[in-house]
């Protein structure tokens, strides 16, 4: 049975942790992301399975048709599309520099919902798939000091649920994965040094594991953290608009 998957942010973090976990699984790969060595280095890394590599950085508009063609030239078919790919960034709206915001809604949108597009319709065809897009817990609420990030991640799980609900019947599914706090390079390329949500991090190992079986379980939105799992779902909807955005920007204020 045909078992390619497609990762993008693959190089590192929870990305490379879901390559690891397919390739042992005995699934072949496509790995996508900016870094070439990072990806050699994973590449040869992962015995027994073919891996090919497309270098691209999906926050660059026409990045996402790129790999598509990439992926067309080569002849393969991809069974598994995983959106992994994404980038936050600490501070307050007004004072971050526009074009940081726009590259970040095009990684964790546009590119993404592109990818989708794209790849569903061979999907369609064969009449099976999985996608996995990789959300975040951040996407239940409004988020104070990453507005545009917890707001794109919004838009990832809405998207992911309502493709599904389109798709039932047809073979292919869609999965949101939404960790926590995770323990990979997110936290310093999104400025998140010492922010305290991160003492309790997830291991990206573990992350993987759980997305990759909800995925494969054709589940609709998954947390892998139960007391997360449990606020998102009893409690945070209980409560005052305003005290919501207290605490969750609380989460998000660096220790002196």
């Amino acid at each position: 049975m045909p078992n390619t998957a497609l990762i993008t942010g693959a190089s590192s973090g929870i990305g490379r942790a879901l390559a690891q976990h397919h390739a042992a699984l005995g699934g072949d790969l496509v790995l996508v992301a900016r870094s070439e060595d990072k990806l050699v280095e994973l590449k040869q890394e992962l015995a027994g399975v073919r891996v090919s590599i497309v270098v691209e950085d999906l926050s660059v508009a026409g990045a996402a048709q790129r790999v598509f063609d990439a992926v067309q030239s080569q002849g393969l078919s991809i069974d598994i599309l995983i959106n992994n790919a994404g980038v936050g960034g600490h501070g307050a709206f007004a004072s971050r520099d526009l074009a940081k915001h726009q590259a970040m809604m095009q990684l964790n949108m546009v590119s993404l919902t592109e990818l989708t597009h794209l790849f569903l319709q061979g999907m369609l065809q064969r009449g099976e798939g999985r996608i996995l897009n990789v959300s975040s817990t951040a996407s239940f609420l409004p988020g104070p000091l990453q507005a545009v990030y917890y707001a794109t991640k919004a838009y990832v799980t809405s998207f992911s649920q309502a493709i599904a609900n389109e798709l039932e019947g047809t073979g292919v599914t869609v999965t949101a994965l939404c960790p926590g706090a995770v323990k990979t390079g997110f936290q310093a390329a999104g400025d998140l040094d010492g922010v305290n949500l991160w003492d309790n991090a997830a291991s990206p190992e573990d992350v993987a594991a759980f997305g990759y079986e909800a995925m494969q379980q054709g589940e609709l939105v998954v947390v892998n953290d139960p007391s997360v799992r449990f606020m998102s779902r009893w409690v945070l909807p209980l409560m005052p608009r305003k005290k919501v955005l207290e605490i969750s920007r609380r989460t998000m204020e660096k220790s002196a």
